[in-house]
């Protein structure tokens, strides 16, 4: 690998139970996702990411808002969005709020472009879900246009036309850090290679491993379009504890809950112990389990995809404040030191 392998972390703010089993307020679980931050900071971690969905099982609709007050209580970890729902937001705004957010955190700000698995924004925002794909599509090419952060002429049906257009704030090194987020569609892997930008697979069930068929897509697809080499990360789901048992006992209720949510709404069949087991076994997408466990299966994973970073969503539904810092914790004083020490041997 040309860069020292990278793992973050990720949050949708999920709203989680306190002490009394009662679920928390929305404005005390913002205030614990900083705390969650800047502990994944101390840990040693590379990455914290935040999620944007607009229901009321997450917190967070405002991403740059809450990586602005992570960036003033932090020093040196990454911070970024995880996803940006580029579709259903205005490209202009959106790369100057991550330019700003980039000044406020020293060079700090990463932005992960996607259409997201929610569809609330698009009504809530005033856009028609029949208009998903040009919404991405044109979307994504203004925003790579941005990014050159030159003056941009452009036009397109789904809003008005730029003319010599130049943005504030620039960013201090002349690039906003950038990927795009893809679910499993070739579709989507190749635009992200039409436009150069590095891919981000979100990694949510299955064997993490069924998605090496797109990495190599993606990589054909850049030296089709004429693009040198790019990075690969992927997000998928997880918790650390200190044995395999306790991981999977303090994770399963709010796993099961969620999933059961999920699955009323999207006609899934409720969740199953078994299927959970499994999707925390060898081949399965769920990093859960102690440290050796969790960091054997990112190396396997990485070595698989190619990837230079690997985020674990460590919020789970319900799932308290303390076990998640705990996770945090061993995540960067356990784990990245075995996964570096095993993808350098």
């Amino acid at each position: 690998m040309d860069q020292q392998f990278e793992i973050g972390v990720e949050t949708f703010g999920d709203v989680t139970e306190g002490d009394d089993g009662r679920l928390l307020p929305h404005a005390q679980v913002l205030r614990n996702v900083v705390a969650e931050a800047r502990a994944a900071e101390a840990a040693g971690l590379d990455f914290f990411g935040v999620g944007e969905h607009h229901r009321d099982d997450y917190a967070v609709s405002a991403p740059e808002v809450v990586l602005g007050a992570i960036a003033a209580q932090t020093e040196r970890i990454r911070l970024g969005s995880a996803v940006t729902v580029l579709s259903s937001d205005d490209p202009v705004r959106v790369f100057e709020r991550f330019a700003t957010l980039d000044a406020l955190s020293n060079g700090r700000a990463e932005v992960i472009l996607g259409r997201g698995s929610f569809i609330e924004s698009f009504p809530l925002f005033g856009y028609d879900l029949q208009d998903y794909e040009v919404l991405f599509e044109e979307k994504l090419a203004l925003f790579a246009e941005l990014l050159k952060e030159k003056p941009v002429t452009w036009s397109g049906s789904t809003r008005s036309g730029l003319s010599g257009q130049v943005l504030y704030p620039p960013t201090e090194s002349g690039r906003l850090g950038a990927w795009v987020g893809v679910g499993g569609s070739p579709e989507s892997v190749v635009r992200a290679a039409r436009h150069g930008l590095p891919l981000f697979l979100a990694i949510i069930g299955g064997n993490p491993l069924a998605f090496e068929p797109l990495t190599l897509l993606y990589q054909r697809s850049l030296e089709d379009f004429g693009h040198g080499p790019q990075r690969i990360g992927a997000h998928t789901h997880g918790l650390v504890a200190d044995t395999d048992d306790e991981a999977l006992e303090i994770l399963w209720p709010h796993y099961r809950r969620t999933m059961d949510r999920l699955g009323a709404e999207r006609g899934w069949p409720p969740a199953s112990r078994m299927r959970f087991q499994a999707s925390a076994g060898p081949d399965g997408s769920l990093l859960a389990g102690s440290p050796e466990t969790v960091a054997r299966k990112i190396v396997k994973v990485s070595r698989g995809l190619g990837l230079s970073r690997l985020d674990i969503k460590y919020s789970a539904g319900t799932l308290p404040h303390a076990p998640m810092v705990r996770s945090i914790e061993l995540l960067g004083s356990k784990v990245k030191p075995l996964v570096l020490d095993m993808l350098a041997g």
